[in-house]
């Protein structure tokens, strides 16, 4: 797969249809890092430790979680097409979609 077909393939997972079924990133990151919080503060650091994640933490541990994937052996496209659709997704989020 080229750079441009991970790219186009990225385009059309986070501009199309999983916007439709699960929402805006911004909404179901910032669901994801608030349940992520919940864990971690009840599983690794216990009450009364500031856990603090926003949404564009979800993206960077998602990327993170592909990486992983990757790490381990699986050296499928999907990862790779999901690296780019999250870290478009964190990137957007992160600059609040300032202009290029």
């Amino acid at each position: 797969m080229t750079r441009k077909g991970i790219l186009d393939a990225a385009e059309a997972c986070v501009c199309g249809q999983r916007e439709q079924d699960y929402g805006s990133p911004e909404d179901n990151f910032r669901t994801i890092a608030e349940l992520w919080r919940q864990y971690i503060q009840a599983r690794c650091v216990g009450p009364g430790v500031l856990v603090d994640l926003v949404p564009d933490d979800v993206a960077a541990m998602m990327v993170l979680l592909k990486v992983g994937r990757i790490a381990g052996g699986s050296s499928s496209q999907d990862n790779w097409v999901d690296i780019a659709g999250y870290a478009a997704c964190g990137g957007e989020i992160a600059t609040k979609g300032a202009a290029e």
